[in-house]
């Protein structure tokens, strides 16, 4: 079996330095699609370096998105097809707000393997800490087709209860036919995202969206409609992937406030009839 789930779990931490820039900041702001309309006061704080507000979800590609999905599959006991991967959900947790520029230390390791039957699902966590203590903690739960089916764990279920009655607010956000190009510039460069053949090769008509610049675009959205647009508000953010964006395509973005301290999140594609594109997704703040 190309998981060795034994393998991996004992496989010891991998742990090395990051560092990023006010310009990566701005590059990965630009390529969740900020910056328009691009004289808007709201929207300069993300792309202007001398008023610049950092997105805490830009901490899934802080120093070049490592360690990230990929380097969760080069782990002892992992080896795996490339094309048969996709990014299942991601949680990002905030100790303190995302400084502008930084250097940290990243510590990851496979903290579990679970056998969905017909796929295996890898839980990559990630703790990243500078100088003053804890910057934030993430993990990414990677999803690889056909490698299930050795009678292991299952894993918890990641479904939330449904929301009830109709949401607080809704917005639209429009992904440039560029999009996944200027995105993948902060690190994450699997071709999936890029290349008309190799998407193909995964079973897609055309390259998808990378799921954390879909996860980074709603984020921003929460933030700008109900947090006044304070990032320093968010305190942890969870989502599961549940479908694929193309690129050219328009985001509708719900949102459900939680009491005084959370909102409930869905995303879908307007184009594909409302196709769920992020599910179970919430965001906690202060």
């Amino acid at each position: 079996m190309p998981i060795d789930a034994a393998k991996a779990l004992a496989a010891e931490p991998r742990t090395g330095e990051i560092s990023w820039t006010p310009r990566d900041v701005l590059l990965y702001h630009l390529g969740i699609g900020a910056g328009r309309p691009a004289t808007d006061p709201g929207e300069l704080r993300y792309v202007l370096e001398s008023r610049l507000h950092v997105l805490p979800s830009f901490a899934t590609v802080a120093g070049a998105g490592a360690p990230g999905v990929i380097s969760g599959l080069s782990v002892p006991g992992v080896d795996v097809d490339l094309a048969q991967v996709l990014h299942g959900g991601q949680t990002l947790t905030l100790h303190r707000p995302v400084p502008a520029r930084g250097t940290a230390t990243a510590t990851s390791r496979v903290t579990a393997v679970y056998d969905k039957g017909t796929a295996a699902v890898l839980v990559l966590r990630t703790e990243v800490a500078d100088a003053d203590g804890p910057l934030w903690a993430a993990e990414a739960q990677i999803f690889v087709r056909g490698e299930g089916g050795w009678g292991g764990d299952r894993g918890p279920s990641a479904r939330l209860a449904p929301v009830t009655g109709g949401p607080d607010r809704t917005v639209e956000r429009t992904v440039r036919e560029d999009q996944a190009l200027l995105y993948r510039l902060s690190g994450d460069y699997n071709p999936l995202h890029a290349d008309p053949g190799f998407a193909r090769l995964a079973g897609f008509d055309r390259p998808v969206l990378h799921g954390l610049c879909t996860y980074g675009i709603t984020l921003k959205a929460v933030v700008d409609t109900l947090l006044g647009g304070d990032v320093t508000r968010v305190r942890s953010y969870a989502t599961r992937f549940a479908g694929v964006v193309y690129p050219g395509e328009t985001l509708r973005v719900r949102m459900w406030r939680q009491g005084s301290g959370g909102v409930r999140v869905s995303v879908t594609a307007v184009e594909r009839e409302d196709a769920p594109v992020l599910a179970d997704t919430v965001v906690e703040h202060s």
